[in-house]
């Protein structure tokens, strides 16, 4: 199978590339490699490449900054899978698009199932929303949209990184505790992705590594984990602080755990618990 991968300088896209299964010939495209929201540079690129599927792991992930920078945002998180859409429609590629659990409130207390209404707060959540829409309206029968969350890997800018270098320099941590979901590791995304592909399974589907946190839970658990295969020399002391202390220039959700029975009973697996994948 020929794919062609987006993104591919990101956590995910590392992730995917790693993770590709055998017999797949994959063109890897980064960001510098390939502007998704280019017209003109998709359709030539899905032209010579000829894939039978497109992974989307493009986006713009900054979510604090999106809110000074919505065009921006929009144009990666919204306007580029709208062009990709095209060009797979046109080509009779096959989509999986990536999204984030950001495009809900926060205000449910049980693990939000696909078909839950969206109602994002952020830029973030809202460029991420448009995206999901474009490709579903475009490609109905053809198209995989995936929701995560909290999603981190080794090696790159991330909420485990920051805990690490912060830990790691001594410097005292105040962590939110009042806003919950669940970490995923990129690897475990990416297989889960990899697997949906195959299946050619149309649809939005959630996928995170199994279990609830919140951002002082998973801060705790980093300095622990990291403790123990001696990156640290002691376990980081963290305080809980609720969200109203620590303000940010975009609200976050109180609560995004996803429901994601739906993919296990497709793939006939279940997700690892966050901690045991962030060990």
């Amino acid at each position: 199978m020929i794919a062609l991968l987006t993104g591919a300088g990101g956590q995910l896209g590392r992730a995917l590339q790693r993770l590709a299964p055998a017999g797949t010939r994959l063109k890897a495209l980064t960001h510098a490699e390939l502007d998704i929201a280019d017209e003109a540079a998709v359709h030539e690129a899905l032209r010579v490449v000829g894939p039978a599927l497109v992974i989307n792991a493009a986006a713009f992930t900054r979510v604090d900054e999106a809110e000074s920078r919505a065009e921006d945002a929009m144009r990666v998180n919204g306007t580029g899978p709208a062009v990709l859409a095209a060009a797979c429609r046109d080509s009779r590629a096959w989509l999986l698009h990536v999204s984030t659990d950001y495009v809900f409130d926060g205000t449910h207390n049980l693990p939000y199932p696909p078909s839950a209404q969206p109602n994002p707060l952020s830029v973030y959540g809202r460029t991420k929303l448009a995206g999901e829409l474009a490709v579903r309206q475009m490609l109905a029968d053809s198209s995989t949209v995936v929701r995560t969350s909290w999603l981190y890997a080794a090696g790159h800018r991330n909420f485990l990184a920051t805990m690490l270098q912060r830990m790691t320099a001594g410097a005292p941590l105040r962590v939110v505790s009042d806003q919950v979901g669940a970490p995923t590791a990129a690897t475990s995304l990416a297989g889960v992705l990899w697997a949906l592909a195959a299946r050619r399974a149309s649809g939005t589907y959630h996928w995170c590594d199994s279990g609830v946190a919140s951002w002082y839970d998973f801060a705790v658990a980093i300095g622990e984990e990291a403790h123990a295969v001696h990156l640290l020399s002691a376990p980081a002391s963290v305080t809980p602080i609720s969200a109203h202390e620590y303000l940010t220039r975009a609200p976050r959700p109180r609560y995004s755990v996803l429901d994601k029975r739906d993919t296990e009973r497709l793939l006939g697996s279940s997700a690892p618990h966050w901690r045991a994948a962030l060990r």
